[in-house]
């Protein structure tokens, strides 16, 4: 299994639902503005897409995009697969509301121009996290044990103490418990970020 990665980015949820879910993926780094593989390869031809993540589940078989990536880890990992059809279906709904809602625009932030407009996206950015803040029961976005989810939330927050965002309290208490988490560490670690 492989895993191509750039630090800090969005692929960092993947990395981190991996070593929760017991995989030992073999690491790559890429340079996602040169698009190479450090420390050396065209990156462009494992993945035409020119981001991460990329998963590499086996010879061959492939996957992009964090909701997808993601999911395949809960649905391969003994105790943490959906339970029911419906249980699949809220996780998919998280993966892609975080996804879209909040990994989009806050990327979008930290590349478009203008104070205005980088305003207008973090306050959007804001309103959804109090969304979020209102459905944590349980220490978890869906519920007693931590998910792929909430992996890819993490990440978010971490980006938003980054930028100086403010969160709602129980978010920071949330990204403080996730943050103590041996993969999270683990994962962490492994990209140079603490």
């Amino acid at each position: 299994m492989k895993y191509y990665y750039s630090p800090g980015t969005c692929a960092l949820a993947g990395h981190i639902a991996l070593l929760e879910a017991g995989f030992e993926p073999d690491l790559f780094k890429v340079d996602i503005m040169t698009r190479t593989i450090e420390p050396e390869g065209d990156y462009l031809a494992v993945n035409p897409k020119g981001y991460v993540p990329l998963l590499e589940i086996g010879e061959g078989v492939k996957l992009t995009e964090t909701v997808a990536i993601l999911d395949w880890i809960a649905e391969n990992t003994p105790g943490h697969a959906a339970r029911s059809a419906m249980e699949r279906h809220r996780r998919i709904e998280m993966l892609a509301f975080l996804s879209s809602e909040v990994q989009r625009p806050f990327a979008y932030s930290f590349f478009l121009p203008g104070d205005e407009a980088v305003a207008m996206l973090r306050g959007m950015i804001e309103g959804r996290f109090v969304l979020i803040a209102d459905q944590i029961t349980g220490g978890y976005l869906l519920g007693q044990r931590a998910g792929v989810e909430d992996a890819l939330l993490y990440v978010m927050l971490r980006w938003a103490r980054m930028v100086g965002m403010p969160v709602p309290k129980n978010l920071i208490v949330y990204r403080d418990a996730m943050e103590e988490r041996p993969a999270v560490r683990r994962a962490l670690g492994e990209e140079g970020l603490i």
